[in-house]
């Protein structure tokens, strides 16, 4: 049996007796308290996670943009020393390899922050793909990282950093920042539905921050909480929402493609399903009984034909609903049509509905 991977904080996590879970190869917190508690702290007041097990990938040389537009779906050139951006990775098929942010740390040099279980198959697909005038490194074990999500993020960033953040915009970071007496990268980002910000850090700081923050007030908060936030946000999850076989476009993401950039692998599929309509997309569900929509149910029409499958579902925590994402057959997909979910042995009811499922 494989070892788990261990963050920085995992001995923290222990000692504060968290509920640790294996995601993805690495030992992680589910919950601290309980996930409906951390999720309402992140909706009402401030929450942190830790994410640490998040691949970083550094592509620097005299090419580096030229490559990375083309591996990379979205515009790179508008990319700067304080302006990150979203981007996938696709492949011939024009399906997604990866979800990434990309950040420039200085002339030629750009920090690609991937998911955790992708991290190997991204850096073999970076390297499989190179150019010369690029080199490719996989830094991961440099960075720790963490993730301070809230309406009340913001009032608190301000009261512990020095630097003016008052200005930063979504994807808008400053590097060497001082927190705590480290030095640290802060990014004004998450993946929550709410504002806040990520902070990357040298490995062997981690723990500092994150005792830092908790002496500040902040709720610890896992895995659970960060998956029905970002699913009450409609943010899609790599592996589930978005896959090899499924496009930026069929995932209704197709604000991260940037055509007119010129060539990327996978950019004939991708253009076509653009121009044409893709014959599948991504739907939001309210389940209109009991039951909740799970990962990989069967989602039918009125004709009782097969249209397709959930890809993520909770019972919303701010609102009670059941949610879902799913991926269905493109003439479903108009608002407040009627379809059902195979829950089990039963066909629950269901209506697709405008996403994000809640907004701040």
């Amino acid at each position: 049996m494989t070892e788990l991977k261990k963050t920085p904080l995992y001995d923290k996590y222990i000692e504060d007796g968290a509920k640790v879970i294996d995601f993805s190869g690495w030992a992680l917190p589910v919950q601290f308290s309980s996930i409906k508690e951390e999720h309402i702290a992140v909706r009402e007041n401030v929450g942190m996670f830790d994410v640490s097990h998040m691949g970083e990938i550094i592509v620097e040389g005299e090419k580096a943009l030229d490559y990375l537009q083309y591996v990379l779906t979205n515009d790179i050139s508008k990319v700067t020393q304080s302006q990150a951006i979203y981007a996938m990775m696709t492949n011939e098929q024009g399906g997604v390899v990866d979800d990434l942010v990309v950040y420039q740390l200085e002339d030629n040099k750009y920090l690609l922050v991937v998911n955790a279980g992708n991290t190997d198959i991204d850096y073999k697909w970076l390297t499989d793909h190179k150019i010369d005038g690029v080199e490719v490194k996989n830094v991961s074990s440099e960075y720790g990282q963490i993730a301070v999500q809230g309406p009340k993020a913001k009032e608190l960033m301000e009261k512990l950093v020095a630097v003016d953040i008052s200005e930063l915009k979504m994807f808008g970071f400053i590097q060497d920042v001082e927190l705590f007496g480290k030095t640290i990268i802060l990014s004004q980002s998450g993946y929550t539905g709410e504002h806040g910000y990520e902070i990357y850090c040298y490995a062997q700081d981690t723990v500092d921050i994150w005792n830092g923050l908790l002496e500040a007030g902040v709720v610890p908060c896992g895995l659970g909480a960060r998956d029905t936030l970002r699913l009450e946000a409609a943010l899609p999850l790599h592996g589930q929402d978005i896959t090899p076989d499924i496009s930026p476009i069929e995932a209704k993401m197709g604000f991260s493609v940037k055509l007119q950039k010129g060539d990327f692998i996978g950019r004939d599929i991708i253009a076509k399903q653009k121009e044409e309509g893709p014959a599948r997309r991504s739907a939001g569900l309210e389940l209109l009984e009991r039951g909740i929509a799970r990962t990989d149910y069967e989602v039918f029409n009125k004709n009782d034909e097969k249209i397709g499958y959930v890809t993520s579902g909770t019972q919303s925590p701010s609102s009670g609903r059941s949610i879902a994402l799913a991926l269905i057959d493109i003439k479903e997909t108009e608002i407040g049509n009627e379809v059902y979910v195979q829950v089990r042995k039963n066909r629950v009811p269901a209506k697709v509905v405008k996403t994000p499922f809640h907004k701040n």
